[in-house]
């Protein structure tokens, strides 16, 4: 019968464990697939040029409810 990681980190002490929990961490960095520096360029202007937009949308959004209040409250 196989032990779980949960198990066997129960028995080890707190230095064992946290030596443990780096190893994993550096484990599972070393898999990541890190975007190359034009694809970062890209995805970094594509979210600007989103937030961007947003905020027009919900500024003109706002600025419409706004005249709308005035003009029924006044």
């Amino acid at each position: 019968m196989t032990e779980s990681v949960e198990q066997v980190a129960e028995k080890l002490g707190l230095f064992a464990r946290v030596g443990l929990f780096y190893r994993q961490v550096v484990s599972e960095l070393r898999k990541v697939v890190w975007p190359t520096r034009n694809q970062l360029t890209t995805y970094t202007a594509v979210v600007l040029v989103f937030v961007t937009f947003i905020i027009a949308v919900v500024s003109v959004i706002d600025f419409v409810l706004t005249k709308v209040v005035f003009w029924v409250f006044g």
